[in-house]
């Protein structure tokens, strides 16, 4: 499941990150980039849920398994930047200062898809040395 979410979180970070970068440039497009960012957010948290039962079936809990602390550790960080986004969204605060969060919370979530690639090409160069 998670090698289906990821690629789609990742192309509607990259169409939300451009439909941001214009409306913050030209002041046009905020409905769009709402929209964006809250596509965005939907697939953040399907792929929390899914990875948090991946994590159950694989190593026994939802969250927090030694192999992916960190990650999930920085997940948390994501989750409530996004989070933070919807209340600054939904309470009525400055179209500005909803973007700057939501800039905050991608941003976060590329260090976070860092690391999760980088746990998956190290997984895979081991993979390859053990004969």
């Amino acid at each position: 499941m998670q090698g289906v979410l990821a690629p789609l979180q990742f192309v509607a970070f990259a169409i939300s990150l451009v439909l941001v970068i214009r409306y913050m440039a030209t002041g046009a497009g905020y409905e769009a980039a709402t929209a964006s960012i809250l596509i965005k957010t939907a697939f953040l948290y399907i792929i929390m849920i899914t990875g948090a039962i991946w994590e159950k079936v694989v190593f026994g809990q939802y969250l927090l398994a030694p192999a992916f602390f960190w990650e999930d550790v920085f997940s948390f960080v994501v989750i409530a930047l996004h989070t933070a986004y919807l209340l600054a969204l939904f309470s009525g605060l400055s179209p500005s200062i909803q973007i700057y969060i939501a800039l905050a919370a991608y941003a976060a979530y590329v260090i976070n898809a860092a690391q999760f690639l980088l746990k998956l090409r190290a997984a895979r160069l081991q993979m390859r040395a053990v004969p």
